[in-house]
């Protein structure tokens, strides 16, 4: 199973030139899980922009993937991760559900770069 992360997402919908690893996590809808805090990001990224339907465009595409929702068992393995790595609460949140249902997250976030099942890719200057 893959999590794209938001950082990645945007990518994605910027229609930056991606990985083809990171195209694949998202063509495969059978195996992508999306943290619902991944669909906040992504859709208040295009809200502060200004451009509501791209951000409603962004959160339907998102959603060919299965949702994962901030359960009480996400919510406090992010507690002890977010202590543990030194994580933002969003990262934790998506860090913990990673953990819970044994997936892979592809990320531009250097929070995320030395962790285990993480796919670091270094962002590059446009």
């Amino acid at each position: 199973m893959k999590i794209v992360d938001t950082s990645l997402w945007i990518e994605f919908f910027a229609g930056t030139e991606l990985d083809e690893s990171i195209l694949n996590a998202i063509k495969k809808k059978d195996e992508l899980y999306v943290p619902v805090i991944c669909l906040y990001e992504v859709r208040k990224k295009f809200v502060n922009d200004n451009d509501i339907e791209k951000a409603d465009l962004a959160v339907e595409i998102m959603k060919i993937g299965k949702i994962i929702d901030v359960d009480s068992e996400v919510a406090v393995l992010a507690s002890s991760v977010s202590k543990q790595f030194k994580l933002p609460m969003a990262d934790s949140i998506i860090y913990a559900t990673a953990k819970i249902y044994n997936a892979e997250i592809y990320t531009q976030d250097r929070h995320f770069e030395n962790l285990e099942n993480v796919h670091y890719f270094v962002k590059m200057d446009k």
